[in-house]
């Protein structure tokens, strides 16, 4: 296990998982400085071959993140901010990993954007979700962006166009989130989400992320194409790719290379 400590957040790898946790209770509010060391954090994962699945979490159960700082939105701080802000999914997108997000309490505004871009949510049933931004009449880039893809453009417009913040039950029932468990048994229960990925290929892992972000850019005749591309001249000459189909058809558990 290898262990990072900044003031804003924590960080450390166990064997292939890594868990970046926003360490600023009670309802982690992300400044600029603790953007910068979630990057930071982020980076150090590009190229690494051996971790699987990144969660994001956050210190306490009142807040995964209530948001970005609003002293950082005024005019003298804005692009710093949102260069900042938006290089955390810029980061995201480009590491292998799956990357989960934990979230219990507050989820809102740029919390919630950091949680809708990982590929995978894991709520606790206290979590409250939404994007308020329109309230303060301004508007969530990355949540427009991201959110109609998600849960279709009705729900997206609802939730962007009113500012509310609904329920777990209520996230969980238009496609949000992926499980809702309830707070109190919510660690040993990540525990048991976030195993499956261990017995997986990290090359299967990088692949079909890599498919599944071609998809949406692209119609479907074009995106079939870029994707077929990617599965024979990509996917198939890795070395765990032939190992997967050797070891199905010689009726034994593959050895996974992770390359």
């Amino acid at each position: 296990m290898t262990q990072h400590k900044e003031s804003n957040i924590l960080f450390e790898i166990k064997e292939d998982k890594a868990f970046l946790t926003i360490n600023r209770p009670p309802v982690n509010i992300l400044d600029i400085a603790t953007m910068e060391d979630m990057n930071d954090a982020i980076l150090s994962l590009k190229g690494n071959t051996d971790v699987k699945v990144l969660v994001l979490t956050s210190m306490g159960d009142k807040a995964f993140s209530a948001g970005v700082n609003v002293a950082d939105h005024t005019e003298d701080k804005a692009e710093q901010m949102l260069d900042t802000f938006h290089g955390i999914f810029r980061n995201l997108q480009n590491i292998d990993a799956v990357t989960v997000a934990a979230c219990k309490g507050l989820t809102l505004g740029g919390g919630c954007e950091v949680a809708i871009f990982c590929d995978l949510i894991f709520a606790a049933d206290n979590l409250k979700i939404g994007q308020p931004e329109i309230k303060l009449s301004v508007f969530p880039p990355v949540a427009l962006l991201i959110l109609p893809r998600l849960v279709g453009l009705k729900h997206a417009a609802e939730l962007l166009l009113t500012g509310k913040v609904i329920t777990a039950e209520k996230a969980e029932k238009i496609g949000l989130v992926n499980k809702v468990v309830p707070l109190d048994t919510f660690d040993s229960e990540l525990d048991h989400f976030i195993q499956p990925f261990s017995e997986l290929s990290l090359v299967g892992i990088k692949y079909s992320k890599k498919g599944l972000a071609l998809g949406l850019e692209t119609n479907f005749g074009d995106g079939l194409e870029r994707i077929e591309k990617l599965y024979m001249d990509s996917l198939m000459s890795t070395e765990d790719a032939k190992e997967g189909l050797k070891a199905f058809m010689e009726k034994r558990a593959p050895n996974w290379q992770n390359r």
